[in-house]
């Protein structure tokens, strides 16, 4: 049998979630995975000190683990999962109904029957009646089992604090809970200290990705994309920006030699995506080897790796070898991913019997090593998520983990190597010149930019770029009233959050999830950030959602013309009677653990005007403080009608159009605000061209971000004409 060289690289990685105004975790993701798996995969590998392996840490999941582990930090979910129950919102509990079932049920929730109870109890009851059935006990329950649930293995089977709150398993006490807060805030402190120690002693090796986890070959030069599938669609312009991906790649080597104390020798770039110019750029900083996958490997020498029957592949010989890539004038080495063994550890395993599913790998690896016969050793690349899958393995894939990692440890002819040690022992590695521009994902990028949201988010990163370049041009040259190098450092960190590869992970077909409006809403915040910290209002279209998702809501076309006195309220009760009407189901919705504040959209017309009313959920009005609406009309040309409050009452407006701006201009629009919101536009303030329809939207404003925005998936379109209760079309 030809030796084997196992390279094993479990990539770990979430997106920033930290907002950059607020300092808020608007989702809790890092700190649950920090908890399940990023401590105790490095804990369980220490257990068979013969087997080495490469772990991947992306800098800004690195950066969120360290103020985890400070204990200073802002995360609502944290707070609401361990805030006394007497002291509960009705806020509190929607996001407790929201986030403490969004895990695996089969192997996290249904390890306590007392999840279980209260999960089918809320199926059952609804969100609505649930919040209001609910008893303390289930509340305070349904709080500690949300988080035991994401405790590390190790945790539940040992720690005094964890395993006694899991064997105890309902009739959690306050003191409990206060117990669990604790210590999470002291296992958050384990994580890097592990990973540290491990590298010390050359069992692991620490990998970098780009800092904030963007497509790099993206970022270089957004055309590239059509190299892989011409067909396409890409942004227009292409957005180019190889100072970026620069930038990215030498934050992400400072931030490991300051956490891990060197610079990293590895790189997994984002998503195992690669181009000559991002190499080249890789390369150029210091960086020694790259991993990806073999479908790139595959284009880069034009050859396939079909399987046969025991999953072995054609071209074998090419596939588990390093390969030496010049770029740029310089080389890297390249790891390329045995994709369907990383798939079967992946998505298949997890079906298996620990046991079973362990021997079937170790038996695969040992039949490559029986069956192709190179004379020199088969470097083996098995490469994944660190993370995600584990969670669909019983016991959290531990058991699966041993029975592997054992296996591995006691063959002979299998060694399991870093990265690093993998390039010293492969002896004379193959050389190319170049390599194919693709990511792991079908060898192509078109999961970041194929769809039609793609390109619009691509779109506004852009413009926020562009707008950014132009303001530090102002700097640089000395101009009055440019941004000073603080707010220009607070705009570019902004945009290089943008530029993460998360975002767009979310947007088209091909990946959904129940935090969807989430991610979009973090985006645009993101891009919006960019313009506050230069000292300029955002663009209205970052309010607008990219991710297309219909609300659920109630819409009737109009059914009579309109007589209406803008006065902010409802005049009579035939005042409105008759009008379009958009109505959201929202009062069970909440983002961020936040209510949405519009509730209802009115609209219609008389001869001489178009009448706008938005209704606020009464609460939030009167909360609303340096807050404005923003009301927009798409005919042949945008009308924009800006409404600024103060305690909730209208302390000005302004009428924005291409040609014009107009301050308070009573005769062509009357606006009014009190208990509702109703604007009034003359006919003439439109251009209808040929139009058979216009749309509108109604935003919130809050601070210089956008809050809310009906309808949520974009505008509303209105029919023209007079069969419509509408103005006559041509």
């Amino acid at each position: 049998m030809n030796r084997v060289h196992l390279m094993i690289l479990w990539h770990m990685h979430q997106p920033q979630y930290r907002d950059p105004s607020s300092g808020r975790y608007v989702l809790p993701w890092t700190r649950l995975h920090a908890l399940k798996d990023y401590w105790g995969m490095v804990r369980v590998l220490e257990e068979f000190p013969r087997v080495h392996a490469t772990f991947n840490v992306v800098p800004s999941l690195g950066a969120q683990l360290e103020e985890y582990a400070s204990g200073q930090f802002n995360e609502p979910w944290f707070e609401v999962a361990f805030r006394p129950t007497r002291d509960l919102t009705p806020d509190d509990k929607c996001e407790i109904l929201v986030r403490a079932f969004q895990l695996n049920y089969d192997h996290l929730l249904a390890r306590w029957p007392r999840f279980i109870e209260l999960h089918q109890w809320v199926h059952a009851q609804g969100q609505q009646r649930a919040a209001q059935s609910l008893g303390e006990r289930d509340w305070r329950d349904l709080q500690v089992l949300s988080q035991l649930a994401w405790m590390d293995e190790e945790y539940l089977a040992s720690d005094p604090v964890v395993s006694r709150l899991s064997r105890k398993g309902s009739d959690f006490t306050e003191q409990d809970k206060q117990d669990l807060r604790a210590k999470q805030i002291e296992l958050l402190g384990r994580v890097l200290p592990e990973y540290r120690h491990a590298a010390s002693t050359g069992q692991i090796e620490i990998s970098a990705t780009p800092f904030y986890h963007p497509i790099l070959p993206l970022l270089c030069d957004s055309d590239i994309a059509r190299v892989s599938n011409p067909g396409t669609p890409l942004p227009v312009p292409a957005f180019r920006h190889p100072e970026d991906a620069r930038e990215q790649l030498v934050r992400a080597r400072r931030y490991h030699e300051r956490v891990f104390g060197r610079v990293p020798d590895g790189l997994w770039p984002s998503e195992g995506s690669v181009s000559e110019q991002a190499l080249s750029i890789a390369a150029e900083l210091g960086f020694k080897w790259f991993a990806t996958d073999e479908g790139v490997l595959g284009h880069t020498l034009r050859v396939g790796f079909g399987r046969d029957g025991a999953g072995v592949p054609s071209n074998a010989e090419k596939l588990y070898s390093p390969l030496r890539v010049r770029v740029g004038g310089r080389e890297m080495v390249g790891f390329f991913r045995d994709h369907y063994l990383s798939d079967l550890v992946g998505f298949v395993y997890s079906r298996m019997d620990a046991r079973a599913a362990a021997e079937d790998l170790h038996n695969r690896i040992r039949a490559i090593g029986d069956r192709v016969q190179t004379g020199r050793p088969l470097t083996i690349s098995l490469i994944l998520d660190g993370e995600n899958a584990w969670e669909y393995y019983a016991g959290n894939g531990r058991e699966f983990l041993r029975q592997f990692y054992r296996r591995v440890e006691n063959d002979p002819d299998i060694r399991a190597l870093t990265a690093s040690e993998a390039v010293a022992a492969a002896g004379e590695i193959p050389k190319n010149n170049g390599i194919f521009p693709a990511s792991w994902i079908n060898a192509n990028f078109d999961v970041w930019i194929g769809s039609g949201e793609d390109v619009l988010a691509w779109d506004h990163l852009r413009r926020a770029r562009d707008f950014y370049t132009q303001q530090a041009g102002y700097a640089a040259k000395g101009f009055p009233r440019a941004p000073n190098p603080e707010q220009l450092a607070k705009a570019y960190e902004a945009l290089l959050g943008a530029e993460g590869s998360d975002w767009c992970w979310w947007y088209g077909p091909e990946h959904s999830s129940a935090n969807d409006a989430e991610f979009d809403a973090f985006y645009r915040k993101l891009l919006t950030e960019v313009y506050l910290a230069l000292g300029s209002e955002a663009p209205d279209v970052l309010a607008e959602p990219i991710k297309r998702q219909p609300e659920l809501a109630l819409v009737l076309a109009p059914s009579a013309y309109l007589n209406v006195k803008v006065d902010g309220r409802e005049s009579t009760y035939f005042e409105w009677m008759g009008a379009g009407l958009y109505s959201a189901d929202r009062r069970n919705s909440s983002m961020h653990g936040r209510l949405l504040l519009l509730h209802e959209l009115r609209y219609g017309f008389d001869e001489k005007r178009f009448h706008i009313r938005a209704d606020v959920f009464s609460e939030a009005l009167c909360e609303l403080r340096d807050a404005e609406f923003r009301i927009t009309i798409r005919a042949d040309q945008e009308l924009r009608v800006v409404v600024h409050l103060e305690e909730g009452r209208v302390s000005g407006y302004l009428v924005e159009s291409r040609d014009l701006c107009l301050l308070g201009p009573d005769e062509v629009v009357k606006v009014a605000c009190d208990k509702i919101l109703e604007v009034s536009v003359a006919k003439e303030m439109f251009i209808l061209g040929d139009r058979k329809s216009i749309s509108l939207g109604v935003a919130i404003w809050e601070g210089g971000l956008p809050v809310d925005l009906l309808p949520a998936e974009g505008l509303l379109e209105i029919q023209l004409g007079e069969e419509h209760f509408a103005w006559a079309v041509k």
